[in-house]
């Protein structure tokens, strides 16, 4: 089992229903997180990338550290600005008890990607993963909240985490009103040692630190649905509505007013049938953009190359049959009809694992050039990409 099915796998069971978005939930000896990414990716990542702070960003007792601490202004012949990393200023202000915080790792890193690719396939929402290191018991961030849902994966060394729980129920990012603090003791305290995985609710309050020696960890931050979310998606959806297309009787007598609000009343209550969230959620979906990736250096047509590799650069296409038994995908903003045959093609991509073109072909009873020709299709709607072995 691989490292991205084994933290699948423990979002199953009760925790939808029992704890997702209500309490915070431990797993014990996950697995071997170390193929999602190790102290060698991370140097690498660090070393090639121009990674702007706050992308890449220290911290230390709740303040940022400048990064003129530990990095240098170098000016391009474009007259570009950028911060050089400077290794022997890095490891001090880690050394000196700084933790290192690198952004969306998963737009960085391959291993990231296909963990953050396979948890939107099962939370149904965009994740974007982030990644702290840390070599001393001294707090980077101190007592805080996320206005997001987070998942830890720990990938080495141990890490404590102070739970305080809640302060306001469903805190948003622009809310009308700030959390209070939490009290003086944490609700429960949590180590979280390699192998170990934590899920914690948006608005709860937290505090981390590394226990033993060095920390490596993920926090993979969930997309936050909330009504908000909904009623948006509503509200775009009854333009098709006359009433609530019509102007407003601004300056009708209260009567005509409150017939309008009726009126308008009923198209809202309509809209928010038994099947809305269900109904949002699919649209949602269907209209993910992924990660889309070039396929260079095919630019015209995928080629009859039964070696070529080819994935779905979404985790969340929608593929159903209708009515006259045909298939119908529906990705990135775009919607496809196809012959039944084409199910075997694109059921094994939907999780946004890669296939060889000549196993679809296989799967399919297609040919390996029908199978280029409708990949083609999807590499040009920005849903596909094609690689060489």
């Amino acid at each position: 089992m691989t490292a991205f099915s084994q933290v699948v796998e423990r979002l199953g069971g009760d925790f939808p229903t029992e704890a997702f978005g209500r309490t915070y939930r431990t797993w014990r000896g996950v697995g071997d997180f170390s193929s999602i990414l190790t102290w060698d990716d991370l140097n690498t990542v660090i070393g090639r990338g121009r990674l702007e702070p706050p992308r890449l960003r220290l911290h230390r007792d709740g303040e940022l550290i400048p990064p003129q601490r530990y990095a240098t202004t170098v000016t391009t012949r474009r007259n570009v600005l950028w911060q050089r990393i400077q290794p022997a200023r890095l490891h001090g202000q880690l050394h000196d008890g700084a933790s290192l915080v690198l952004d969306a790792v998963d737009e960085l890193h391959q291993p990231a990607e296909r963990l953050a690719q396979a948890l939107e396939g099962v939370l149904r929402g965009r994740v974007q993963i982030n990644v702290y290191a840390s070599w001393t018991p001294t707090e980077g961030f101190g007592t805080h909240w996320d206005d997001h849902d987070v998942i830890v994966v720990q990938l080495e060394g141990a890490k404590r985490w102070r739970l305080y729980g809640p302060t306001r129920i469903n805190p948003l990012h622009r809310d009308t009103e700030a959390p209070e603090p939490p009290a003086d003791e944490p609700l429960e305290e949590v180590v979280l040692r390699a192998g170990d995985m934590l899920y914690l609710p948006r608005g709860w309050w937290h505090a981390v630190a590394t226990t033993e020696g060095r920390s490596l960890h993920l926090t993979c931050g969930l997309q936050t649905t909330t009504g908000v979310d909904l009623l948006g998606w509503l509200s775009d959806r009854l333009r098709t509505s006359e009433t609530v297309r019509a102007q407003l009787p601004v300056f009708a007598p209260p009567q005509e007013q409150a017939a309008y609000l009726e009126l308008l009343r009923n198209e809202v209550t309509d809209a928010l049938h038994e099947g809305a969230i269900a109904d949002f959620l699919s649209a949602r979906d269907g209209i993910e953009s992924g990660r889309p990736m070039p396929s260079l250096p095919f630019l015209d047509a995928v080629p009859a190359r039964e070696d070529l590799h080819v994935r779905l650069t979404t985790a969340r296409a929608q593929l159903t049959d209708n009515d006259q038994g045909q298939v119908m995908l529906v990705a990135g903003g775009e919607e496809w009809t196809f012959a039944p045959s084409v199910r075997a093609v694109l059921s094994p991509l939907l999780d946004g694992s890669s296939a060889l073109l000549g196993h679809l072909a296989d799967a399919s009873g297609l040919t390996v050039g029908q199978v280029a020709g409708l990949i083609t299709e999807l590499v040009n709607a920005n849903v596909a990409a094609v690689s060489e072995p």
